[in-house]
């Protein structure tokens, strides 16, 4: 595949972004509404909508699709407790390069922590406060001070707290209950970006790029989970701009609405919003902190 300098990809990427603006943004606007909009919608989650299932997912019309589902091992011999509302999603790298979920609420919280321990997940990015005025985004699923709390047979332990520019980094000891292993989990807050809202496109990119390099430097053993409130619109924006931001650190001209579509087939509606898919294109912010 033939690579460009970072500035030829700069000056290429301002000159699409600057087409796409133009007439009040016509061509975002035709890519999101016409191009994109029923990418994926046709695929089946036959298990997000079962009887058995239903009460685990937050939104009922968000259901991960069967095809590529985060499945859990099966408890006491229930067909259905494999079943956790959250898919594989690609990043430049493989389809499993993350997994995108829902925000734990009170019924799926050990449901999320053992998730985290079968698939090896090291990372976990939350792109939401907890509360909305009044509205519960996320349950708290880890203590916000140093501390120790239990969900299912887990015991998850905050080691340390650290506060960035706009975001915390809280160092996880994760363990089985009765078990000498334990997990180191690195998990990034980064509550300052409103439900199907703007973020502030430089401390998005700052972040993005922090979070990216940490990506980087430590082995993988498995993905990174990604999540908001629904675990679509700004989980999917986050990934497309750090899949975006990897592309063009090798060379290779960004594609958003080909990102964009590959999300979409593997969960619903990623990047939910076209002001999503706008701030998506302001990833030439990115570029310019390399």
């Amino acid at each position: 595949m033939e690579t460009f300098s970072r500035s030829q990809i700069l000056q290429d990427f301002n000159f699409q972004c600057s087409k796409l603006a133009s007439n009040n943004n016509r061509g975002f606007k035709q890519a999101f509404r016409q191009e994109l909009n029923d990418v994926g919608k046709d695929l089946p989650s036959r298990a997000g909508s079962l009887e058995a299932n239903r009460e685990k997912n937050r939104y009922h019309c968000v259901l991960p699709y069967d095809h590529c589902r985060v499945r859990l091992s099966v408890q006491n011999q229930n067909p259905n407790s494999d079943y956790i509302n959250a898919n594989f999603v690609p990043g430049g790298g493989s389809e499993r390069d993350f997994i995108c979920t829902q925000g734990p609420i009170s019924n799926t919280l050990a449901d999320f922590w053992r998730m985290v321990w079968e698939q090896n997940v090291s990372i976990i990015i939350m792109l939401t406060a907890l509360r909305e005025k009044n509205t519960v985004m996320c349950e708290k699923y880890w203590s916000l001070e140093e501390g120790t709390v239990y969900h299912g047979l887990f015991q998850i332990t905050t080691v340390t707290r650290k506060q960035g520019p706009d975001y915390f980094v809280t160092t996880i000891n994760l363990r089985q209950r009765d078990l000498p292993d334990d997990r180191i989990i690195t998990h990034y807050y980064y509550p300052f970006w409103p439900d199907q809202s703007v973020a502030n496109p430089f401390s998005l990119c700052e972040f993005t790029e922090h979070v990216r390099q940490h990506l980087e430097a430590l082995p993988r053993l498995g993905p990174a989970v990604v999540h908001c409130s629904a675990g679509i619109g700004r989980s999917g924006t986050f990934v497309t701009l750090l899949w975006l931001m990897q592309l063009s650190m090798r060379g290779i001209p960004p594609d958003i609405k080909g990102a964009v579509r590959d999300l979409r087939l593997h969960r619903i509606s990623m990047v939910q919003t076209l002001v999503s898919l706008h701030l998506t294109s302001l990833k030439y912010t990115a570029i310019r902190i390399f």
